[in-house]
């Protein structure tokens, strides 16, 4: 095997690459910044237990273990950086009322979310701890959309959804448990006879019930409106229509009026996303990617195993991803090139132009000779940037 191969699903990042995604994570985490989100950088590895979260299985299969040398001890490299905050808030940050939290660093996943998907995904994302009103999803739904404008794209189809409906559609039905990834599985995949077979042994009202979401999706309203079918269709309980309520006001909220050129619909089939979420949830694509750009939503109580239970949500993209389909910036001026047999007074003056700015590296004398940018020159006694290429020095 060759010594350059690299494990599947895992690729380098080029200087050109890796200028982009540096710039494009310097523009999120500043605009995170101004929103009043802290960044912060949790360990990339910690014990099996605290990166378990209750019920999120598939999360615990994406996840790489190894054993401690100093404890003997399991450890996960983390899939996911949700719970770590989660971790923060609960335990390290201990704040009575709301605290926000943004962070960038790469996770990694034993398995790929997908064919295209990365083993090693650079995960960006924001996570608002302590209020369960809807003005905390629609403030996260605002900065995964201005995350998407600060990347230069434009129109974004927003999907919602909601986790507590599949919730209590399966509520008091103990045969769920042993079928629910498969049940997710087709209802993502609008698989029908899929979810027939995996609903043979729930109860008839619980198999009614998810066999009415596969086709509930498609605009908000209007006369093919996805939440007037679903109150005519799903069963009529508090916790369905309450979730059917807040999906309608987060739509039609002053949100949505402000982003003129993002399209909305809604998808109660689409509960792709970590396993942890137990409320809203939304997805963002864009044209060019096959998946979701963004995903997010609710995940109130994950703290619970961290010594306190909060109120959360969060939205988290993968930077590689969102750079690949971003708006070049501008990649700058070519490197200013100077002579490496300069005297004193040019290295000053190229510390003084790298203090302005501008990057100057030194060259070879053949390659100075040949250099077609820009270039240090010395001109009456002085050195100085040439911008246009020099046949010899004075």
């Amino acid at each position: 095997m060759p010594a350059w191969l690299l494990p599947d699903h895992t690729s380098d990042q080029l200087p050109a690459e890796a200028l982009q995604v540096e710039r494009l994570r310097r523009r999120l985490i500043d605009l995170y910044g101004l929103c009043g989100y802290a960044l912060f950088q949790p360990p990339l590895l910690e014990y099996v237990e605290s990166l378990r979260v209750q019920g999120a299985d598939d999360l615990d299969r994406r996840s790489f273990r190894l054993t401690d040398p100093l404890s003997g001890r399991q450890l996960s490299l983390r899939a996911d950086i949700t719970p770590q905050a989660a971790r923060v808030d609960a335990h390290l940050l201990g704040q009575s009322g709301v605290s926000r939290l943004c962070y960038a660093a790469p996770a990694i996943h034993a398995l790929p979310a997908g064919l295209l998907s990365s083993r090693e995904p650079l995960q960006v994302g924001c996570e608002l701890f302590g209020h369960e009103g809807l003005d905390a999803d629609l403030e996260i739904q605002e900065l995964a959309l201005a995350s998407l404008d600060a990347a230069g794209l434009q129109n974004v189809h927003i999907n919602l959804t909601d986790r507590a409906i599949f919730a209590a559609l399966c509520s008091g039905d103990s045969g769920v448990t042993a079928v629910e990834g498969e049940l997710l599985s087709a209802l993502q995949s609008k698989d029908r006879p899929r979810l027939d077979r995996a609903c043979e042994a729930l109860r008839p009202a619980t198999r009614s019930a998810l066999q009415e979401l596969v086709s509930l999706y498609g605009p908000v309203t209007g006369a093919e409106g996805v939440l007037d079918r679903a109150r005519r269709v799903l069963p009529q309980t508090d916790a369905v229509l309450a979730s059917l309520n807040r999906l309608e006001r987060v739509a039609q909220s002053a949100l949505y009026s402000r982003h003129p050129h993002c399209q909305i619909t809604i998808d109660l089939a689409d509960l792709q996303g970590w396993r942890y979420h137990n409320g809203i949830m939304f997805s963002a694509f864009v044209s060019g990617y096959p998946d979701a750009l963004v995903r997010g939503g609710r995940y109130d109580g994950m703290g619970e195993a961290f010594g306190r239970s909060r109120a959360a949500t969060g939205f988290s993209l993968e930077l590689r991803a969102l750079s690949a389909l971003s708006v070049p910036s501008h990649a700058g001026e070519l490197p200013v090139a100077a002579p490496w047999e300069g005297d004193a007074e040019l290295h000053e003056a190229v510390a003084h132009a790298r203090a302005q700015g501008r990057a100057v590296v030194f060259l070879p004398e053949s390659e100075f000779r040949e250099w077609s940018g820009p270039r240090m020159v010395r001109t009456s006694g002085l050195w100085q940037v040439a911008p246009a290429p020099s046949s010899s020095m004075n």
